[in-house]
């Protein structure tokens, strides 16, 4: 490279660095060879998050290697439309081009390796050489999927300078980039519960995950993804209360001053009754509100101006997944009496609950769940081998069990879970025929569920979501546990209602053992577990595989059992059994050593 050329090099980057607080460097020489170099963006992962990031235009007689480079660190900007990133395209291609068609995360950026086609000196092929993390689909879905990933860009002269005439699909990103380019919100659909679900239950939210830009207009990118629909694994149990064909008329929408929104939709959104179109405003207050919580209220209007519905967030609370339950606060493991007790933040002791599970005459537990209104309990004895619910209410009896386990003291049933539907979800691990099961209120006759594609796995743990569409499972095979992720469907069969859990997806690829799980959130799990040759870690996971931005949990290992509350009013306690007795994680604290105890749970 000569040295005027590098100045011009240098001086385009420290613009760059001016606007943005970092470069992307990026070699700008031609190799005599088949020559492999990296497009270093690792730098700009570190700037100030609240400080623009603008690519630089191609610069003349840029080189095919240089001018592949310079676009794919435009793509990394926050350029709204991309129209950086298109100026080193083809006119041909400049505007069929789609950034949105996908993302292919790397783990690192791609390296560059440039090639001539055929004997020609008009044109080059550039191939993009990484390893594969994740893909991002058209509608924003995140999906883990580790491979060794290889494209080829080409490279032909265009009025006398070099444009890429055929750009990979959609963009290619780093992770670091990737992270800070994007962020993950939750969009929100009706749970769709089939036959058998009252009114009232269908007004229930389910948590969807997608990601989005973050400085580009994220109020309204989130609406326009709402609108979208869900994405394609949520779908078969979800649905919208939005009319087919609603759009939003605003071209930018942000809260005023009382942090309210109002939305103009089109004249299909425009035909839904109240009760359809306070629904509609509960999924944008909802979806709004994982970006910015001051959101107040939302009001919907007609494409006149008028107004449809107005939706407070206090009102909004009506369909919450979670809103059978009245904090969430609560936490609850088996004593080492093998007695169920309950404390919270401010308790110094823990307590025994009224009723049967509480008292030295009841059932000697191994497990327990607590139900969202913390009105019963669930518990599997010592042995494993019997299910008994109660009231948490004293002078209740124990009654007989609701279930027994089959396959004798080699299996034994796992810990019981409860969706926010009052249902209670159970699974027996006999080896000869595992079995996952649902009682309808909790006390019902067990039906069995099926689950297809465990691939001679079994499942020893399971946590199903408030909405009751989303179930996470402990599935073991070969002395190794992984964590899966389904969809409860929901169907009749022979004129007769019917459930299954479909389209297991892999939610911790990397780690080769879990050991335990929690919801911690609408969309987001706790998990404990290792990868290869590594401790034991607690760490959140999103549903769609990624983990979430922040500081990492600190370090513990042993963990048998973890609990985390659902709520996302507050970020109460973390709880883990470790060593035989009750650790807890309080905010801005370490691990402090409750009691002893076994099994911690919170209601659900």
């Amino acid at each position: 490279m000569g040295a005027e050329r590098r100045r011009r090099r240098s001086a385009a980057g420290l613009c760059a660095l001016a606007l943005s607080g970092a470069l992307l460097a990026g070699c700008a020489s031609m190799p005599d060879s088949d020559e492999v170099s990296e497009v270093d963006s690792s730098q700009r992962a570190d700037a100030d998050a609240q400080v623009r990031v603008y690519g630089v235009e191609p610069h003349k007689n840029a080189q095919p290697q240089d001018l592949v480079t310079g676009f794919l660190e435009a793509t990394t900007s926050d350029d709204p439309d991309y129209e950086t990133a298109r100026k080193y395209l083809a006119k041909a291609v400049r505007r069929s081009w789609d950034p949105a068609r996908e993302t292919t995360v790397l783990a690192e950026p791609p390296q560059l390796r440039v090639e001539r086609s055929g004997d020609r000196e008009q044109d080059y092929t550039v191939t993009l050489i990484g390893k594969q993390v994740a893909k991002v689909d058209a509608r924003h879905a995140y999906k883990p999927d580790e491979q060794v990933y290889k494209a080829q860009i080409h490279v032909a002269r265009e009025d006398g300078e070099w444009r890429i005439d055929a750009p990979p699909p959609g963009l290619v990103l780093g992770a670091a980039d990737f992270q800070r380019i994007y962020r993950s919100v939750n969009k929100y659909y009706f749970a769709e519960l089939g036959p058998g679900g009252s009114g009232k239950d269908r007004d229930v939210l389910v948590a969807d995950p997608v990601y989005l830009r973050k400085r580009i207009n994220p109020t309204t990118s989130s609406v326009k993804a709402l609108l979208d629909g869900p994405t394609g694994w949520l779908d078969p149990v979800a649905a919208t209360a939005f009319p087919t064909g609603t759009r939003v008329m605003d071209p930018k929408l942000s809260l005023d001053d009382s942090s309210a929104l109002k939305l103009r939709l089109n004249g299909r959104g425009s035909e839904a009754n109240e009760k359809q179109c306070l629904r509609m405003a509960a999924q944008v207050l909802y979806t709004v509100g994982d970006q910015t919580a001051k959101v107040s209220q939302v009001t919907l209007l007609r494409e006149n101006g008028s107004q449809m519905c107005v939706l407070g967030r206090l009102q909004a609370q009506d369909y919450a997944a979670d809103k059978a339950a009245p904090g969430g606060q609560q936490q609850y493991f088996v004593d080492a009496q093998r007695r169920l007790t309950s404390m919270t933040e401010g308790d110094g002791e823990p307590r025994r609950v009224a009723g049967p599970f509480g008292t030295d005459s009841g059932a000697q537990l191994r497990s327990v769940a607590v139900n969202r209104r913390e009105d019963h309990a669930a518990g599997v004895t010592g042995d494993g081998q019997s299910l008994y619910v109660a009231a948490l209410e004293a002078g209740t009896p124990l009654g007989e069990p609701r279930l027994t386990a089959r396959g004798g003291a080699k299996a034994g049933l796992t810990a019981p879970s409860w969706d926010g539907l009052g249902d209670l979800w159970v699974a027996d691990q006999d080896p000869d025929r595992p079995r996952l099961l649902r009682l309808p209120g909790g006390t019902g006759a067990p039906q069995e569920v099926e689950v297809p594609r465990l691939d001679g796995g079994r499942i020893t743990g399971i946590r199903v979501a408030a909405d009751g569409v989303r179930i996470a499972l402990l599935v073991t095979k070969d002395d190794r546990t992984k964590l899966k992720l389904g969809r409860v469907e929901r169907r009749v069969s022979d004129g007769r209602p019917s459930l299954s859990v479909q389209e297991l997806r892999s939610v911790a690829p990397r780690l080769e053992q879990v050991d335990a799980v929690s919801w911690a959130g609408g969309s987001r799990l706790l998990v404990a577990g290792n990868g290869p040759g590594e401790l034991q870690q607690l760490q959140y996971i999103e549903t769609d595989g990624s983990l979430p931005n922040g500081s990492p949990l600190p370090g513990i290992t042993g963990v048998r059992g973890i609990a985390a509350s659902e709520s996302t009013a507050k970020a109460p306690a973390l709880v883990a059994e470790r060593d035989g007795g009750i650790v807890r994680l309080l905010p801005d604290a370490g691990w402090k050593q409750v009691t002893k105890g076994s099994a911690p749970v919170y209601p659900g």
